[in-house]
């Protein structure tokens, strides 16, 4: 048969997540604030669904119950103001719709009325107002490294015709001021020469911050020492012919290469220690990330409180404009259609937000009971929990606790948590019971850091030491948690 490209057909059954079922598991998975964006979007989309206050919300929420029970007849049925699904015609005629959300609107009214007159002044939401513009106007832009450095470039004496060098020389250079081209390719694109490039950066160099321009750490370091007058010291020789023996912390051979002691040795990696390996550091962006917890632990008596937080969970409902549009008798099927396709699609979100909160409620008050210990005395009473036992409790899939946990944090008298901190793997002690692997990691950390320097401890000592504590683990994981820790070996950690 002769080869080539054949067009063909084929039938296959294949799972697909509802589109329905896709938006409330990504609200689900969603942290407070990207939520809020999502709904957002969907307000924008969706033109019957409006968002009120969560005091408004309450109250009509109160509302609606009471105009239930009081609309509540066992000889009559109460009036659907939708539309039946199933064959796509209105439920009731269109006047006893219109008599429904007549009802409806007044008594929405009534809320709107209620609630404007409980409200705050004008006057305070005015200062409110007032204080955060101030706010706002008081926050200060930094300055970028590169527009620090060129204009330190405009105020130095660098000849004009290097100038385009220099300039692209400083483009160049990343957020940590290393210069990321060679010297080769910025001649080819100046149309200069290496050694024109290389004059020109030299001039760069000279410029704040120290070590900036540098193309490694070690012409990093040895601009900062030489800008500091120290390039005839045993710190400028360690880091000029032995940078590697001081990253294995070699003092021995670096002390003999040199012809000097080992204390000498020591001393010298403890000030280069003070260098900064990253120049640029002081011009980077505040990249602070601020945490909104989902869920609150707090104290009560002898037991614990957990509430979610639903202050930043916008609250919806569906406008009464477009259900008078819909209950009108001159609409046509088509507005008709088009309508009730968004108040379901709105019923539906509004249902999911609700869900959310609920799954994520239930799932921290199984974490707070199982992990009791932990809230009562500390890390090292925390109980190895996967996602599995909670998942049975709460009565969800394990990939449903695994999207409800996922960048969501719980605020405790213990500090602030992300949810996943609690689930983790643990070991079975010589008594039967059961230790997690942070606080082992925990326990590890605190022998560490009680060892001599002299005599740091070898990863199987720290195995026999927690063996005497009924912890039998192997020693390739206490590698494991000493480098989760950013602990080196302890060769590399002895002090001579």
């Amino acid at each position: 048969m002769a080869q080539g490209l054949y067009l063909s057909q084929k039938m296959s059954l294949s799972q697909v997540l509802a589109p329905q079922l896709q938006q409330s598991l990504q609200l689900l998975q969603a942290p407070t604030l990207e939520l809020k964006a999502l709904v957002e979007q969907e307000l924008q989309q969706n033109p019957v669904l409006e968002e009120v206050q969560a005091a408004e919300a309450e109250t009509e929420e109160r509302g609606e119950r009471a105009e239930a029970a009081a609309q509540a007849d066992p000889a009559e049925p109460p009036v659907d103001v939708m539309f039946d699904p199933a064959t796509e015609k209105e439920s009731v005629p269109v006047d006893e719709l219109q008599a429904q959300f007549e009802k409806l609107t007044q008594l929405d009214q009534d809320w709107r009325d209620n609630f404007a007159q409980t409200n705050s002044p004008q006057r305070a939401t005015e200062e409110d107002e007032e204080r955060r513009q101030f706010m706002f106007d008081s926050l200060t832009g930094t300055t970028s490294l590169q527009e620090e450095l060129l204009d330190q470039l405009r105020q130095s004496d660098v000849p004009e015709d290097e100038r385009p060098i220099a300039e692209m020389l400083i483009g160049n250079i990343d957020d940590y001021g290393y210069l990321q081209a060679s010297v080769e390719e910025m001649a080819r694109t100046t149309g200069t020469t290496p050694e024109d490039v290389l004059a020109v950066l030299a001039q760069v160099q000279q410029v704040h911050p120290a070590g900036v321009g540098a193309r490694n750490l070690r012409e990093c370091l040895l601009l900062q020492l030489a800008r500091a007058g120290k390039d005839k010291t045993i710190e400028y020789r360690i880091i000029d012919l032995h940078m590697e023996a001081l990253g294995k912390r070699r003092f021995p051979e670096i002390a003999k290469a040199l012809g000097v002691s080992v204390d000498d040795v020591q001393e010298s990696a403890k000030r280069i220690a003070h260098l900064e390996p990253r120049p640029g550091r002081e011009f980077l962006p505040d990249n602070q990330q601020y945490i909104l917890p989902e869920v609150f632990v707090t104290k009560d008596g002898d037991d614990y409180s957990i509430t979610t937080n639903n202050d930043h969970i916008p609250h919806l409902r569906i406008s009464n404009t477009y259900k008078d549009l819909m209950a009108q008798a001159e609409s046509s099927a088509e507005v008709r259609e088009y309508i009730r396709e968004k108040v379901r699609s709105g019923k539906f979100l509004i249902k999911s937000l609700h869900q959310r909160q609920s799954t994520i409620l239930n799932i921290a008050k199984e974490i707070v009971k199982r992990q009791r210990e932990f809230f009562d005395q500390g890390i090292a009473h925390l109980k190895p929990l996967t996602m599995g036992m909670v998942a049975g409790v709460v009565g969800v899939h394990e990939t449903t606790v695994s999207r409800a946990v996922s960048n969501k944090y719980m605020e405790t008298p213990r500090g602030i948590f992300e949810m996943k901190y609690f689930f983790t793997s643990g070991v079975t002690m010589s008594d039967g019971t059961g230790m997690s692997s942070t606080s082992i990691k925990d326990l590890v950390a605190g022998m560490l850091k009680g060892e001599d320097p002299a005599k740091p401890l070898s990863d199987q000592e720290i195995v026999k030491m927690l063996s005497d504590k009924g912890i039998n683990i192997a020693r390739r994981t206490v590698a494991k948690y000493r480098s989760e820790l950013g602990i080196l070996p302890s060769n590399l950690r002895k002090v001579y």
